[in-house]
Formats: structure tokens, C-alpha cells, sequence
């Protein structure tokens, strides 16, 4: 099979780490951008990026690449393209862009163009067109104008590879997938030891670290990537490519626990963790984290999502500090790694994080702290 040139995208900061998993999958080429990596691989590969990585949000293969200084020449280079390659005049079709020029008034416009241009190629060559739908097309396409540099391409995956296929329901304010798991490896989880979220809300962090844990693909329980509706889809040659990540996943020996304080949404948390086929490995509790104690002598990783007081309404002063207080009398020897927005409530948890990470949730700029709680006692930790 040819190689062929693909981008993924991800979210900022995680660049580095969507790379490494590419060269680890064996991609070739891999080169890092703004918020995306590009990599060679062939079709199958194409497959396999979609099926199991972690971090990547979508997967281009560009197929058109021009210079544009006006909407003339947009039109003009997307009409004298041929579609028939890719599209009938039967199917349908959805346009999704983003600009980062003076050139066209915003990106809606540049779809416009684009769209307009496409189904005048077909009703001059046809008579007939392909008709626009936004739910459920046969062919995602995606344009990206760089100041006078026009690239389309397919989108491979269809739907945000966030969406995995396991979370049906969600709590007030769930962590989107692909940032947890980004999360989860600047954090260093391994699946060496024994895991617990705090305040899982709907399991998005315990499903995740699971299965980082098992090997499991990220997307194996999604029901449709875009390519599977292209002339070329080759399902045997997908079904090889899922028995062989399959193949490699392995088992966790640890406990995975999850606690929270509302009961619906541990019903919810429930329903997802069975959707991803992980009841055998993940336990939750109604349980509140201020009152809890750490079960195991074993060393211990913690990850949460506590509430910023953006969307959920809590007194953040009386929050963060029983945090800090929880951690420092009832957790020794665990590593503690959580995730907020609030910069300022960091300070009242009273401990001194041995790391910050600057990442982002969504449009909020967020910190991911590590706490190190040691068994004995390190007096520099705890901030008076």
C-alpha cells in the first residue's frame, strides 16, 4: 500500500505527546505543529491512528493543496479539482473550515465557496448535484486557509474522535476524552500501581486510565469512522487492524476506584464504565472524598477534576483547602495529580505542588498540580 500524507489534530500542549504515540503506532515522518502532527502512513495505518489514538481529536488526508488571493481563485482551484473520486452526485456531503486570514470575511464564507464550487462541478458534468447534510454525510471535507495557503482535505474520522463510543451519560461538567487521556500521560500513569478519582463524576478519567492500563484502542467501542463510507473502504483490512491491537492489550492487576457524592451520578458513571466493557476493573463508591481514608499501604495515583466554581456553584475557599487537608492527613504516599481553571484557588490548598502544567480545558486556560504525599513526613510540602 502508498503512504500517504495525514494531519491529526489535538488540543494545545499536547502535540508532543499525540507525536510519540503516532511513532509508537509507526507512523513515519512525524513532525509536530500548533495543535497538530503530521505523519505518513498507508491506509491500513490510516485505520489504526483512528482506532487507537488517545490524544488525537481527528485524522486529514489532504487531497488539495493552492494558493488564493481571492474567492475567485478558491473557486476556481476547489471546480477545476475532480470530486468524482471521492463523491457522487448521489451521496451527501458536510464542510467544515478554519481560517487564520484577512483574505475572506469568516470561514462560513469559505465553505460557502467551496460547496458552491463543488456541486457546480458536478451539475455541469452531471447534471445533478450532491446534496449538503450536516448529521450524516457520506464525505467530511475540511478546508484550512493559512493567510494565502488553502489546504482540503478529508476528514478521516467523521464525528471528534473524543466521542468514543462509551459515554452516554454525563454529569453537569464532564472532562472531554482525548484531554483526559492527554492528562493522563503528562502525568506520567503507567498502570504500575492502583488508581483513584476522587470526584469521578461520570468516570471519564477512571475509563480512561483504564484502558491506558489494558492496552485498550481508545475508539474500539465507537460505532463509525467517515472513512468507512468511502469507495475504498476495505473492512477486512479494518477488521486485521483491530485483531492485531487486540492482540497486544494485557491485563491490570491494581484496583481502579472511583468516588462521588451524588448518587444519580453514580448510576450514570455506571452505565458508561459498562458501555466500555470495564466493570471487571473499575469500582465506584458513594463516598465523600473530605471523609475518606486511603485503603492500601501500596503506593497510590490520584487523579480528579474538582469543581472551579465555573459551572458548578461551590464555596472555593472551604473546597480547595479540605482538599489540601484531606490529601496531607489521609492519603500518605499517593501521588495526587488534579486539574482546575481557578489559578487562585490553588493557593488555599495549603501543599506546594511539586509540578504545574499549563494546559487547557476547553477556552479555559487550566493548571494539571502534582502533590507528592510522602508516608513520613516532609515539612516543605505543607505551606503555612
Amino acid at each position: 500500500m502508498t503512504n500517504f500524507k495525514m494531519l491529526a489534530k489535538t488540543f494545545f500542549g499536547l502535540e508532543e505527546i499525540l507525536a510519540d504515540e503516532l511513532r509508537k503506532l509507526g507512523a513515519q515522518d512525524v513532525k509536530t505543529g500548533t495543535r497538530s502532527v503530521s505523519f505518513y502512513g498507508d491506509k491500513g495505518f490510516m485505520y489504526k491512528a483512528n482506532l487507537a489514538c488517545r490524544t488525537a481529536v481527528r485524522i486529514l488526508k489532504p487531497i488539495h493543496t493552492f494558493k488564493v488571493r481571492n474567492d475567485q481563485d478558491l473557486y476556481r482551484e476547489v471546480k477545476n479539482f475532480d470530486w468524482s473520486t471521492y463523491l457522487t452526485n448521489q451521496q451527501t456531503f458536510v464542510i467544515d473550515s478554519t481560517m487564520y486570514s484577512d483574505l475572506f470575511r469568516d470561514s462560513q464564507f469559505l465553505s460557502l465557496k467551496v460547496k458552491d464550487a463543488i456541486v457546480d462541478q458536478f451539475r455541469e458534468n452531471t447534471g445533478d448535484r450532491p446534496s449538503v447534510d450536516k448529521l450524516r454525510p457520506h464525505l467530511y471535507i475540511h478546508v484550512h486557509l493559512d493567510r494565502e495557503n488553502c489546504t482540503i482535505s478529508l476528514d478521516t474520522s467523521g464525528e471528534s474522535l473524543h466521542q468514543r463510543g462509551y459515554r452516554t451519560a454525563t454529569n453537569v461538567a464532564p472532562l472531554n476524552e482525548v484531554l483526559a487521556a492527554g492528562l493522563l500521560y503528562l502525568a506520567g500513569w503507567d498502570g504500575s500501581k492502583p488508581f483513584l478519582d476522587p470526584m469521578c463524576g461520570s468516570g471519564t478519567l477512571l475509563i480512561e486510565a483504564a484502558m491506558m492500563a489494558c492496552n485498550i484502542p481508545a475508539n474500539i467501542n465507537r460505532k463509525e469512522f467517515a472513512f468507512e463510507k468511502w469507495a475504498d473502504w476495505e473492512p477486512e483490512l479494518f477488521d486485521k487492524i483491530i485483531d492485531v491491537l487486540m492482540a497486544k492489550t494485557r491485563d491490570y492487576r491494581f484496583k481502579l476506584q472511583g468516588f462521588d457524592v451524588s448518587k444519580s451520578t453514580l448510576s450514570k458513571t455506571q452505565e458508561n464504565i459498562e458501555n466500555a466493557n470495564l466493570a471487571d476493573y473499575i469500582k465506584i463508591d458513594y463516598q465523600d472524598f473530605f471523609s475518606s481514608k486511603k485503603e492500601t499501604e501500596q503506593g497510590l495515583f490520584m487523579m480528579f477534576n474538582p469543581p472551579y466554581g465555573e459551572r458548578m456553584p461551590i464555596e472555593i475557599q472551604d473546597f480547595y483547602k479540605k482538599i489540601g487537608d484531606t490529601l496531607k492527613h489521609n492519603y500518605p504516599n499517593t501521588e495526587a495529580w488534579f486539574i482546575t481553571s481557578n489559578i487562585e484557588a490553588i493557593k488555599l490548598v495549603g501543599l506546594r505542588p511539586s509540578r504545574k502544567i499549563k494546559v487547557f480545558n476547553g477556552k479555559l486556560e487550566a493548571r494539571l498540580l502534582k502533590y507528592e504525599m510522602y508516608a513520613g513526613r516532609k515539612k516543605d510540602l505543607y505551606v503555612i
